[in-house]
């Protein structure tokens, strides 16, 4: 049974809500995705504007996270976390009844960032109200969150637009925000506030940290569709988040109460369990992605029939839960992290001969072996990563790790839009010569398409029959593409499964209760 080290039953019911304000704000980071169509028609955007009714959402969100562990000190666990509850959920009103595309990403942006602080409070809370192998049980309902809500986020949010109508993909979160709020604000009294963090706050350090990762979100985000560096914009933010980062680093070690605390990276266990939560991110949020994007693309299929493909991984992971968090507890989590990262490896690498005609069937097995890798990388990945670290440096440690999975899924976006776009231009360049017309092989299957297009659409059938062609060619590269990011993807996550073993055993034990 899962019971709270204080508070008792009291307590358990704090916790739950909060888990359940988690799963509304990493639920929203996706619910868009695959809406943006109607929301622009909506709101009469272009499709350059549309893009930044998720950017600004994550770029705020990314912000916010590492500045939750100095709020949550200041003002308290239950207080912060019932503060960004209720204005994330006014936020997700006021992004409903948007008139404009400017307002909605104003909206999205206090969203992300207001909703932000939930998520690293739920990880700090899981390891101060559950030491001991009681901290198995809460990751694995915590990982289940983290994980399942950006997997059915895309499939969930086409339904209700299908359903009912775009605007209900905030409206959704009323009901819930209130409900959470009161229950947190009742039940989840953690600890006390620390009023005396407000002297000599590090207004520097605050704006280093907003300059460095929110340019970095920008030149993540947009980097892979302006070419980089080529484009102004994208190199004056990198330039940006230069400066940001180095006036961020520069206080964080030497003012006297830095806005973000970076010394649990002193912990070799904390700090490679970071960049393991780089790859998490990866796989968590890229894989759900790529996916759909291929099927969307290459398969054009609509946000209904793309969520019955995905909704496997969804179940996979509920049933792989129970039996990760049991192993978990009798098991070196450092063997359990190992097979997921594998099992992430193998999963991706079978889709590395993936084809056009692809669908349900040919994504099974592959989708069944990613839900349960993913939960044996989240569950024994938050024991290793912050299982080592004394109380009072799991608030800021818990906001560093979940920006560093949140950075992971940036970088990870990007690399794949990047890999995708330049193996679709190579696989391009290689078929072109193929097709030549002069090839007699190429001027028969000219000569029959023209035939049979003539008959059916009377006008140029040459130029149809050419145009068809090179359709053919376009999508076989872009197929072709998508085969060598799964590759790629597949290797990154089994280079990461290798050095697992670089990490210590973490102590979970009674000792680790009372540390």
């Amino acid at each position: 049974m899962l019971t709270p080290a204080f508070g008792g039953g009291r307590m358990l019911v704090g916790y739950v809500a909060m888990v359940f304000g988690l799963f509304m704000a990493i639920l929203d980071i996706q619910i868009v995705s695959s809406s943006l169509a109607e929301i622009q028609a909506g709101l009469s955007a272009t499709a350059d504007e549309i893009s930044w009714v998720q950017s600004s959402y994550l770029i705020a969100e990314v912000i916010m996270i590492p500045l939750s562990g100095y709020l949550s000190r200041l003002l308290s666990t239950r207080i912060l976390f019932c503060i960004s509850c209720a204005c994330f959920t006014a936020a997700s009103v006021a992004c409903a009844f948007a008139d404009s595309i400017e307002s909605m990403i104003v909206f999205r942006a206090l969203q992300g960032f207001l909703g932000g602080a939930m998520i690293p409070t739920v990880f700090a809370a899981s390891f101060i109200l559950f030491p001991g192998e009681r901290r198995a049980r809460a990751s694995v309902i915590v990982g289940l969150v983290a994980t399942l809500a950006p997997t059915v986020g895309p499939t969930l949010g086409g339904w209700i637009t299908q359903w009912l109508s775009w605007h209900w993909l905030f409206l959704i979160n009323v009901l819930p925000g209130i409900l959470v709020s009161i229950a947190v604000w009742c039940f989840a009294d953690l600890d006390r506030p620390d009023w005396s963090l407000l002297k000599n706050i590090d207004i520097a350090g605050l704006l280093g940290m907003a300059l460095f990762l929110g340019s970095l979100e920008y030149v993540l985000e947009e980097g892979p569709r302006h070419d980089w560096l080529e484009e102004p914009a994208i190199r004056n933010f990198a330039f940006v988040a230069l400066f940001g980062g180095l006036l961020f680093f520069w206080r964080a070690f030497t003012a006297k109460n830095p806005i973000v605390e970076l010394h649990a990276f002193k912990d070799r266990n904390f700090a490679i369990g970071s960049i393991f939560g780089l790859a998490l991110g990866v796989g968590l949020y890229g894989l759900v992605y790529i996916l759909p994007l291929y099927l969307a693309q290459v398969r054009q299929l609509n946000a209904g029939q793309i969520g019955e493909i995905m909704f496997v991984t969804g179940l996979c992971q509920f049933i792989a839960a129970p039996i990760v968090g049991r192993l978990s507890q009798s098991i070196d989590p450092r063997l359990i992290l190992t097979a997921g990262f594998a099992g992430l490896g193998i999963s991706t690498l079978m889709l590395a001969d993936l084809t056009g005609e692809w669908g349900f069937d040919q994504l099974l097995v592959p989708q069944m072996i990613r839900g349960a890798a993913l939960m044996m990388c989240i569950v024994p990945l938050n024991v290793l990563a912050l299982g080592t670290l004394p109380p009072e440096r799991l608030k800021g440690a818990a906001g560093l790790y979940n920006l560093m999975r949140n950075l992971g899924g940036a970088f990870g976006l990007a690399g794949i839009n990047t890999v995708l776009a330049e193996a679709r231009a190579e696989h391009w360049s290689t078929l072109v010569p193929h097709v030549n017309p002069g090839l007699p092989h190429v001027q028969a299957l000219l000569d029959r398409l023209a035939l049979r297009l003539g008959d059916l659409l009377p006008g140029d059938a040459e130029l149809m029959a050419l145009a068809r062609v090179t359709a053919m060619v376009r999508q076989q590269a872009l197929v072709l593409g998508f085969a060598d990011t799964f590759f790629v993807l597949g290797l990154v996550f089994l280079l990461v499964a290798a050095g697992v073993c670089t990490v210590k055993k973490p102590n979970t034990g009674p000792a680790a209760a009372h540390r």
